[in-house]
């Protein structure tokens, strides 16, 4: 009998959650649909581009940007993975796959990254934020598409909200420390020269940290990369539809073919923005 005695009652958590849910669903309706058309407008915009272009000159174009930020090596490295790409014939799956990368990776940087200069500015914001980055990261990633599909429905929208909860705390995290590691000295020493705020900050803080900023950059982009397999779930399509297709089949080729692409793709842009933090982390050095 004692062993049927709950020394705690049941906390009805998630009947809450779910509460809140069903109103935020059913007095937002116009500001979500508004949402989901835009991100969808936003996804479909770049993955037309990408898919519309040759891919020869979708080639080029990588090879010359990776050539323009880092070197040849990283240059010829690109164009040899776009070519295995081209030769599995992923072609489309995987221009698909990046533009969501990439549409992630952009509205994570717009709100991760002034998040963390406001949070490295106050202690104040930094203690609420803390706790919050904590629960986005320590979250099962499946856990944010049950709110995602509630709120704006199947398909790209969902699965680029979702993308962007999960990748976004780095970008948070390593803004406020890079911008928390420039030495007081620094500062004082711009505003004893009449530096305004705002001045320190763009002149000064930001150039300095601008090598901590890339790697937060670089961990969203894998980040992302990683949870657009789990969004083929709800219709986000690309490699991770592959992945997701051989893993319901039981067909190991599909499946192995998916992944290598999502490989191909996180090689390419880890090599291209880790050069890229270098050679800002070089600057870095000679201007301090």
């Amino acid at each position: 009998m004692l062993a049927f005695i709950q020394p705690v009652p049941r906390i009805p958590l998630g009947e809450r959650v779910e509460g809140v849910v069903s109103f935020v669903t059913e007095n937002f309706e116009w500001f979500f649909s508004f949402l989901e058309s835009v991100l969808t407008s936003l996804v479909d915009a770049l993955s037309t581009v990408l898919t519309a272009l040759p891919p020869l000159a979708v080639l080029g174009a990588f090879y010359g940007l990776a050539w323009l930020v880092s070197n040849w090596r990283i240059a010829l490295l690109t164009a040899a993975g776009l070519l295995l790409l081209q030769g599995l014939r992923l072609w489309e799956d995987a221009m698909l796959t990046l533009a969501l990368v990439i549409a992630a990776t952009a509205v994570a940087l717009v709100v991760g990254i002034p998040l963390g200069i406001v949070a490295a500015k106050s202690r104040d914001v930094e203690t609420v934020l803390r706790p919050v980055l904590d629960f986005m990261q320590t979250m099962p990633a499946f856990v944010y598409l049950v709110p995602a599909i509630v709120l704006l429905g199947l398909g790209a929208a969902p699965a680029l909200v979702a993308v962007v909860i999960f990748a976004m705390p780095p970008a948070v995290r390593l803004t406020m420390l890079g911008l928390q590691q420039v030495s007081k000295e620094t500062v004082e020493a711009a505003s004893a020269f009449g530096a305004t705020g705002w001045q320190t900050l763009r002149k000064v803080e930001l150039p300095l940290a601008m090598p901590t900023i890339m790697a937060g950059v670089n961990q969203v982009i894998m980040l992302s990369l990683s949870m657009v397999v789990i969004a083929a779930l709800i219709g986000a399509g690309g490699l991770g539809e592959e992945v997701y297709q051989g893993l319901s089949r039981l067909d190991v080729g599909l499946s192995f073919e998916g992944g290598i692409g999502i490989v191909i793709i996180a090689v390419i842009l880890d090599r291209i923005t880790r050069t890229v933090a270098r050679g800002k982390e070089k600057t870095g050095i000679k201007t301090a």
